[in-house]
């Protein structure tokens, strides 16, 4: 029996690249999806570079992959997002489409593309990291933040459509979590103020982060869908 084929997009660094680790480490077939460039050290990984912002490319990578593997995708997760600091004010229509493009409609191609063959084998997971911003809005990332909560909707959408084809579509909300990206601005002052005020008193770990999408994988979790997993140390209880 061939091990279930997870893709994760973003998986360079960050939050993506411990995912995609954490289901290596277990055994799963694992492709890193990246955008840029990848880290040396992931030599020995099955690396596929891909713009989720562009339809004929996704296409193109999952086509890649299934080839590669000789599988078609059992199990995604839409990591791959960008971020931008601005008052509303100045957010201009070309950040709002491009923030929307890839944090919203990223996620929508990718799982447009793998579902027709998740829904013959009657099983697949979707899994969406999405963020707390997109529960209790923005403030100098409105747009981000948008983009988070119709994720979140999405996911909702997608769970109520296709969980009676074993699909099970979640999502995870991070907080703050350290990361190569968060560090710095967790050593100001700023960023140590927002540490105070998480009712744990740390920060997440990447980690922890991993160990939900491994969970929300497995079989263990098969009755779980259409919710929305706070990771965030007591931020937001809703």
């Amino acid at each position: 029996m061939k091990s279930k084929l997870v893709f994760v997009t973003g998986a360079s660094r960050g939050i993506g690249k411990t995912i995609a680790d954490c289901f290596y480490e277990q055994n799963y077939n694992v492709v890193y999806g990246y955008n840029n460039t990848i880290p040396k050290e992931m030599n020995d990984k099955f690396c596929v570079k891909i713009d989720i912002s562009n339809r004929k490319l996704v296409k193109e990578a999952i086509s890649k992959i299934e080839h590669y593997f000789g599988q078609t995708i059992d199990i995604v997760v839409n990591n791959a997002a960008i971020a931008q600091e601005k008052p509303f004010l100045e957010i201009k229509d070309e950040d709002w489409f491009n923030m929307l493009n890839i944090n919203l409609q990223g996620a929508f191609r990718i799982t447009q593309e793998v579902l027709p063959d998740m829904i013959k084998k009657r099983w697949g997971r979707i899994i969406n990291i999405t963020s707390i911003g997109g529960q209790w809005g923005g403030f100098n990332q409105v747009h981000y933040a948008a983009s988070k909560a119709a994720l979140i909707n999405l996911t909702q959408s997608i769970a109520k459509i296709y969980s009676k084809y074993n699909i099970t579509s979640n999502a995870i909300a991070i907080g703050l979590v350290e990361t190569d990206m968060s560090k710095m601005e967790l050593q100001t002052e700023a960023g140590k103020e927002k540490v105070k005020n998480i009712p744990i008193g740390r920060v997440g770990t990447k980690e922890e982060i991993a160990k939900i999408a491994l969970f929300l994988a497995s079989n263990d979790a098969s009755y779980i869908t259409g919710q929305t997993i706070n990771t965030n140390g007591g931020m937001y209880f809703g």
